[in-house]
């Protein structure tokens, strides 16, 4: 469905800019976070199996508040408040690590994070597609993953830097004890301030938000209902929905990546240089995401969409194929990590712009939050069983159900067509 009502003919305005750099900077506050997450882990003793439970609980719960805040938006007849709320949970939200003296804490921190994303991703992702016109919006939301990526090789270069940059100056970690008397003597230092200065960028997502973004809001509908807005949702949009959320069952938790190299890497260079090549691995995949983004949102029209991608999804299962193999070589994992910052630009730019092929702007939101919600469900499956099978048996297995599971979500993909397909 293509309409281009209340929508701007210049695809770079305003809106398109504000978004981008919301995402930037909040984007910096959680990968600046994620980069270091799975060091932490080890560090206070938890396992991979405890890793892949907070991610996939975290994904859980964002799925199902994706799905309430989008349906919220489409009856109250706005959005921005709500995504203001969600950047300021998640703006916050990773400084609570910082305190951490055990997993739990790290599941709440992540689960609220997690519970900011999914408030504010479907409302944007609705305000960004209302903010442009049918033809443009491959472009406005490749700029936007562009945008948001670059916040994502902003976080992990950050970290990386302060892992460097605090190794040499305990005086900084001690300090921060000091003003923490009831953690000190706790291990991980480092991480720990790293977790607090993610407020930095946090903090200036939420402003961003605030003076960038307007919103053309719409009537309260109060006659809709939830079992409305699900049963006015196209028959092959559910199809597609159920494609997604199959493909999600396979795509774990980049986190979990981070902690594989970590751990092949270990044995040959030492836990802190395993820990700053695995930082910088991450920074790669995520350069090769915010350059991949645009270029491919910007092709989209010339081809069948849905198809188009299923060629990224078969691109993760090279990547999930590539993490099965236990080599502890640099340039092994170097190209694993690029693959993935190939694949999740493919799937994360695609799939939002293939959501307004379906629907119409007036249930918009809850569409995008189905689409979270897919997404929720499946990143929840897939890091569960592939952190559990990692331990209980080994990291191979994990992986290669993540390979069997893509290959299945990538042909039920292929073999749907798009009500916005385009032939040349």
């Amino acid at each position: 469905m293509n309409d281009t009502n209340n929508t701007s003919s210049k695809w770079l305005n305003r809106n398109v800019v504000g978004f981008g750099l919301t995402s930037l900077l909040s984007d910096f506050c959680h990968e600046m976070a994620t980069a270091v997450l799975p060091q932490f882990i080890q560090v206070i003793g938890a396992s991979a199996a405890a890793l892949g439970f907070i991610e996939g609980s975290s994904d859980a719960a964002s799925s199902f508040i994706k799905l309430w805040a989008g349906y919220h938006s489409d009856k109250i007849g706005h959005r921005k408040g709500w995504s203001v709320i969600g950047y300021s949970l998640t703006a916050v939200s990773m400084a609570v690590m910082a305190f951490a003296i055990a997993w739990p804490l790290i599941f709440l921190g992540r689960v609220v994070g997690w519970l900011g994303r999914g408030i504010r991703g479907p409302l944007r992702d609705a305000m960004l597609a209302e903010s442009v016109s049918s033809e443009n919006r491959g472009k406005a939301f490749g700029f936007h993953r562009a945008g948001d990526t670059l916040g994502a090789v902003l976080g992990p270069m950050a970290a990386f830097a302060l892992l460097t940059w605090l190794s040499k100056y305990p005086s900084i970690v001690n300090y921060f004890y000091s003003i923490f008397p009831k953690i000190a003597g706790q291990s991980g230092g480092t991480f720990r301030v790293i977790f607090i200065l993610t407020l930095i960028p946090g903090i200036l997502s939420v402003l961003s938000m605030v003076v960038l973004i307007r919103e053309k809001k719409r009537e309260r509908n109060e006659s809709l209902s939830f079992a409305m807005a699900l049963k006015s949702m196209p028959s092959n949009y559910k199809k597609f929905l159920f494609a997604v959320l199959i493909f999600g069952c396979a795509d774990f938790a980049p986190t979990l990546m981070i902690l594989r190299s970590s751990m092949l890497l270990t044995p040959k260079f030492g836990a802190l240089d395993a820990a700053r090549y695995s930082a910088f691995l991450y920074l790669i995949r995520n350069v090769v995401y915010a350059v991949a983004s645009y270029p491919i949102g910007a092709l989209s029209n010339r081809f069948s969409r849905n198809k188009y991608l299923a060629v990224g999804y078969f691109t993760a299962v090279i990547c999930f194929a590539g993490f099965a193999v236990p080599i502890a070589s640099l340039w092994w994992l170097g190209g694993c990590f690029v693959l993935s910052g190939i694949f999740i630009a493919w799937e994360d730019t695609m799939e939002g712009v293939a959501v307004r092929d379906y629907v119409d702007n007036s249930v918009a939101g809850t569409a995008y939050g189905l689409l979270g919600t897919a997404n929720g469900v499946g990143d929840f499956v897939s890091s569960f069983m592939v952190g559990t099978l990692w331990t209980a048996f080994n990291p191979e297995l994990g992986f290669s159900y993540a390979i069997i599971i893509g290959i299945i979500g990538t042909i039920l993909m292929a073999k749907l067509k798009s009500p916005g397909d385009v032939k040349i």
